[in-house]
């Protein structure tokens, strides 16, 4: 089943939550919604699933209007964020709950229960209340409770949030292996950036009640288009530039940060944007930038800069650098043993730079003009 949003527009005591929100989630698709506290995803989910009315706009699934619809209308299973779970009821009767609702019984209700629970590796735990659950057990009772119903379209509110990282990773693979295989459309709430990429087909990033921008999770990550979402997808590296020279297939501009001392120019890829506007802002990965020892030569096509370490930390998957390069600092992740005080070369290739061009990308991206000028 297809979800369209269209011209959502939703308030609470005057303060605006949703601002004319649109969005189109595809069929079978896992659709994840990203973005701050408080930028309304929750209440994205809440209006698509009925259980909150918008102020204005419309609700589509598969083509139908459903903005009148009751939530057992939609054929909507959820999963939130707090389990939600009956406590006076076993984990079978949980999860058998929405069956009875729909007066299934008898084998077929037991037996769609029990194929659920196994499902989700939870059916030696089928006659404990929820008390005797850890967090992980809950999280999968909620997963089968939502799918035991065969819902066309499942909705999960941040069901992660509350489970630790060794346990989140295993129910993360497990949420996935089943909506492949089961193939049902899915949309997902989080603010955890690796969720994001892990789990969906596309994300969307929602900023102050409105899409900021829709793309696959690596062109999402390594392509955003503002610095909202550059920002928060962890991109620390972002250049205010204005063009100087541009030729058939490059651009050479000056790096205008706040507080930089001195006159920097770099060569960057060519984009369309750099001939109509005169101040740019472009992103670079630290995974793309490369620090080099002063006595150590690198490729001509390479762009340099002096620098010197000003911070190192680890943070589990690597080292990260904070390299100051005259008043502004860059952030480079390194493999090597360079020091803090170190002086060094910063490097980076002429397309490692990606300019926030602030528009939505609506052509595929084998097509779209500005990757492959």
């Amino acid at each position: 089943m297809s979800i369209v949003l269209k011209e959502i527009s939703k308030s609470y005591d005057g303060r605006t939550v949703l601002n004319n929100l649109n969005l189109e989630i595809n069929q079978g698709e896992y659709h994840v919604l990203l973005g701050p506290s408080g930028g309304g995803k929750t209440t994205t989910l809440s209006v698509m699933a009925g259980l909150t009315e918008q102020d204005s706009g419309s609700v589509s699934i598969s083509g139908r209007n459903v903005s009148n619809l009751s939530p057992g209308e939609r054929k909507i299973g959820f999963v939130f964020q707090d389990h939600a779970l009956f406590p006076h009821l076993t984990v079978f009767d949980n999860v058998a709950y929405g069956l009875r609702v729909r007066r299934i019984k008898g084998h077929e209700m037991t037996g769609k229960v029990e194929y659920y629970l196994s499902k989700v590796s939870i059916e030696k735990e089928k006659d404990k209340f929820p008390h005797q659950l850890s967090g992980g057990q809950k999280q999968r009772v909620a997963l089968a409770r939502a799918l035991v119903i065969e819902p066309e379209i499942l909705l999960m509110d941040e069901p992660m949030s509350s489970l630790d990282a060794i346990t989140k990773e295993k129910v993360r693979d497990e949420l996935k292996s089943i909506q492949q295989e089961i193939g049902v459309t899915t949309v997902y709430v989080t603010h955890d950036q690796d969720e994001a990429a892990f789990l969906g087909d596309r994300v969307s990033v929602l900023n102050n009640g409105r899409v900021e921008q829709i793309e696959s999770p690596s062109e999402l990550f390594y392509h955003p288009k503002t610095e909202f979402v550059a920002r928060f997808v962890g991109i620390k590296n972002i250049l205010k530039v204005s063009p100087v020279g541009i030729n058939n297939h490059e651009a050479t501009v000056q790096i205008n940060n706040d507080g930089i001392e001195h006159p920097i120019r770099i060569r960057v890829k060519k984009y369309p944007i750099f001939e109509k506007r005169k101040t740019i802002d472009l992103c670079i990965h630290p995974e793309k930038v490369m620090l080099k020892r002063e006595d150590q030569t690198s490729d001509s096509n390479m762009n340099r800069i002096r620098g010197k370490i000003v911070k190192r930390t680890n943070n589990g998957n690597g080292v990260m650098a904070i390299v100051d390069i005259g008043g502004t600092t860059l952030h480079a992740a390194i493999s090597s043993d360079l020091k803090v005080h170190e002086n060094v070369w910063v490097c980076f290739a002429l397309d490692a730079a990606h300019p926030l061009c602030g528009k939505k990308c609506r052509a595929a991206e084998t097509k779209r003009r500005c990757l492959k000028e």
